[in-house]
């Protein structure tokens, strides 16, 4: 089964090769404009079982093929309002998850450091809406930032980035199906390098005193702001994606909260990087997009995205 949608790009009319362009995480706001184009969005299920090749074979359960992967994995915590909970137990089955599903083809898991989470809801009052952008959620550069920001022992964190480390968004729907604003993945096979462009991440300056934590911290701005850095500092960077004709996308249709998604946004041992390994998916562009097939009264899209940094023996 397959679809149309209509996908954001990052505009390269907009941007200049002299300034960093920049986004905000606390609103749907960005210094460079986005430009639409048109694309067939694939069921990736249905793309399952339908070859001999064993590498083909995996797609969609091996996210070293296409850069991401489903699996059906009902979670145990369900009180994804409470902060406390979702740390306190939805942290705990991301990282069993994470290592029920991994180990078997990529090896021991060495640790797994979660750090941040967001909830979005298609809904007004919400601070944080479904982004319809295609986008990364981390370069290179900024996933061994995040090494060197959560592992604590500067020594402990320079023996882990010379090992194979992965950073891997873990998405579910919440309440009920993702039918409205599903997510949309590329594969990463049909994308190049020069598609990506790094862009600034801007997070508001916390008071003094209070910790570095931006987890449930989100608040709508006043619109009068949005366009001003005041108040804001850089703490990360993404990839925005130009537009290129071969993107392939795929989404799990009607996909439920029963079901878990792995988005890689990075892989020390990808294609990519200096000494890779061919074959190994570097990372996989996704954005939330408009089914126009999507049902009149359908609930609004909530969902839960965990970050992880995986780092192997």
């Amino acid at each position: 089964m397959s679809t149309t949608g209509e996908f954001r790009y990052l505009d390269p009319e907009s941007i200049s090769p002299d300034v960093n362009p920049w986004a905000k995480v606390d609103v749907d706001f960005t210094s460079y404009t986005r430009t639409a184009r048109t694309f067939p969005v694939t069921d990736f299920r249905d793309c399952l079982g339908l070859h001999t090749s064993s590498q083909v074979r995996a797609f969609g359960t091996d996210i070293d093929i296409a850069g991401f992967a489903v699996y059906r994995a009902p979670a145990r915590e369900t009180s994804f309002t409470d902060d406390a909970a979702v740390r306190g137990g939805y942290y705990g089955e991301v990282e069993a998850l994470l290592r029920a599903k991994l180990e078997p083809s990529k090896g021991k898991i060495r640790k797994v450091v979660i750090f941040d989470h967001t909830i979005r809801k298609h809904d007004p009052s919400s601070a944080r809406q479904p982004v319809q952008s295609v986008h990364v959620d981390q370069t290179p550069k900024a996933a061994e930032a995040r090494v060197r920001r959560h592992i604590p022992d500067p020594r402990e964190a320079e023996e882990l980035l010379r090992g194979r480390y992965q950073l891997i968004n873990v998405w579910r729907p919440i309440r009920h199906p993702a039918t409205d604003f599903p997510l949309a993945v590329v594969d990463w096979r049909t994308t190049e390098p020069k598609d990506m462009v790094p862009v600034s991440l801007l997070y508001p300056v916390r008071k003094p005193g209070e910790d570095d934590d931006d987890r449930g911290k989100e608040r709508l701005p006043s619109p009068e702001s949005l366009a001003s850095v005041e108040g804001y500092e850089v703490k990360g960077e993404t990839y925005g994606v130009l537009p290129n004709e071969n993107h392939k996308f795929y989404y799990a249709k009607d996909m439920a909260p029963e079901e878990a998604m792995f988005i890689k946004c990075f892989d020390s041992w990808s294609e990519w990087m200096p000494n890779g390994k061919k074959g190994i998916a570097a990372l996989t562009p996704h954005t939330a997009f408009i089914d126009p097939a999507t049902p009149e009264g359908t609930p609004g899209r909530e969902s839960i995205e965990v970050r992880c940094l995986v780092f192997y023996e």
